[in-house]
């Protein structure tokens, strides 16, 4: 089969002194970091040809074999840890060191990949979102909408919004704020009977779960007072999606817990109404996660700072006064 003529990039690597050696050292951790050549291409929005390429011009400037690959996968060599160690400190001190050159105010170039949960990816942080990238318009976001925690190394995350669920100790969590959280049905649920005002008057109803955050009971706290009641729940729905979970109530189907952001609209028109409206759930504390790190690329950076600012405005309660 015939060899493929190289691309000028191609011949660039090849030639002694003549490649971009940082971008060939984070090429290898990325491959590292994401298990394979063909995962290290995606996420760099590369080719795995391009990939193995500048993998073996690494090999070759250093003179050592640095990965071992076979039919049962891929590991480091001797080599090739002791390379991994030093070219992370590189590549943070080579970050850095832009960043000094720069200054504080370099512009963000590139990619940044964002995990944010579905309900709130799709309408709370949008806007944040947007203004992230029409001050810098040489960004661009891969915004992927699932509730999971995000492995950032092996799916090459930038950061996460993460809602409700307690932080990993072993990331950086950012406080944005908290979700209100407040008790709603369908008029027709009530069958004209009067709103409740008491927990106990609800345990008989039928109810909508949102099982990431209750299952068989409720617990509820008073707003003036801070007293708390739990009661038991029959749910006729299960559900894990916010959205099914409003929609449902929304149709009749029981009374549900949902977050105040996602039912103002339906609550000013009627169509749903809140029950026992001086006790709430617990609020869902919301934070921004990322990997500890001695620096951090100016994309993550400006990014932290547009979500501090917006998160007032994207968690603000409705239903204040």
């Amino acid at each position: 089969m015939a060899t493929p003529p190289k691309t000028r990039s191609d011949t660039a690597l090849d030639a002694p002194g003549g490649a971009d050696r940082m971008m060939l050292i984070e090429t290898f951790v990325r491959i590292v970091e994401a298990g394979s050549l063909s995962a290290a291409a995606q996420q760099l929005g590369s080719t795995q040809p391009t990939i193995s390429r500048r993998l073996q011009s690494l090999e070759r400037s250093l003179g050592v074999r640095l990965l071992q690959r076979s039919t049962h996968g891929m590991n480091l060599t001797e080599d090739g840890v002791r390379c991994y160690d030093r070219a992370k400190d590189l590549i943070a001190s080579w970050q850095s060191f832009e960043s000094t050159v720069r200054g504080a105010n370099d512009e963000p170039v590139g990619t940044l990949r964002v995990v944010a949960p579905h309900a709130f990816g799709q309408r709370q942080f949008i806007k944040p979102l947007a203004e992230y990238l029409k001050r810098y318009p040489r960004m661009s976001v891969d915004w992927s909408l699932h509730d999971r925690s995000p492995d950032f190394i092996a799916d090459g995350i930038d950061c996460a919004i993460q809602v409700g669920l307690p932080p990993d100790p072993d990331v950086v969590a950012l406080r944005l704020g908290e979700v209100p959280r407040i008790v709603v049905a369908a008029p027709e649920l009530l069958a004209g009977r009067p709103v409740p005002c008491q927990p106990h008057e609800m345990g008989g109803l039928p109810w909508v779960a949102l099982r990431m955050f209750y299952r068989d009971e409720v617990t509820l706290t008073h707003v003036a007072s801070g007293d708390t009641v739990t009661f038991p729940i029959a749910p006729r729905l299960s559900t894990d999606g916010l959205y099914a979970a409003r929609t449902a109530a929304l149709l009749g189907v029981g009374a549900g817990i949902v977050s105040a952001w996602a039912v103002a609209d339906e609550l000013a028109e009627g169509r749903l109404v809140q029950l026992a409206p001086e006790w709430r759930a617990a609020p869902l504390a919301v934070h921004l996660v990322y990997p500890p790190a001695r620096f951090y690329p100016a994309r993550l950076r400006r990014f932290i700072e547009i979500m501090r600012e917006g998160a007032s405005e994207a968690l603000r309660d409705p239903l204040e006064k």
